[in-house]
């Protein structure tokens, strides 16, 4: 099995590490990956937020499951464009991404369902932001 791993953080390489050492998986990628992650995976020049280079890059390698770490190609839709391709991938759609990616939008989640949370507001003009916090 090959899979691809996207991102070139700590959490990518634990993640390629841990993959790398599964007896089914016959190659590691990573997409951009880095330079201490070359040992247990092949680092690729395909950025992490490159979600149409990411949808190339596991076709044209035939990439069997991609497990995505970094939250901005989660939140770009890339797992919601790897399933349009056919492509396997491991990590949450873009709807379920923007609850870590946009905390006003997860505080929204949160009063709507009746969880206490703290008090919060959200502008989209420093004046108005300014005053408030006055």
């Amino acid at each position: 099995m090959k899979v691809l791993v996207v991102g070139s953080g700590g959490r990518e390489h634990a993640l390629a590490w841990k993959i790398a050492s599964d007896p089914r998986v016959d190659e590691v990628l990573a997409a951009p990956g880095s330079a201490g992650m070359a040992a247990v995976a092949t680092p690729t020049s395909v950025a992490a937020d490159d979600v149409d280079a990411l949808v190339r890059l596991a076709t044209d390698a035939g990439v069997d499951l991609t497990v995505v770490g970094p939250e901005a190609p989660l939140a770009a839709g890339l797992v919601d464009r790897f399933e349009a391709a056919g492509l396997r991938a491991f990590g949450p759609t873009a709807a379920g991404a923007r609850l870590e990616a946009s905390k006003a939008y997860m505080k929204g989640v949160l009063v709507e369902a009746g969880v206490p949370a703290a008090a919060s507001a959200t502008f989209e003009h420093l004046a108005r932001a300014r005053t408030s916090a006055r």
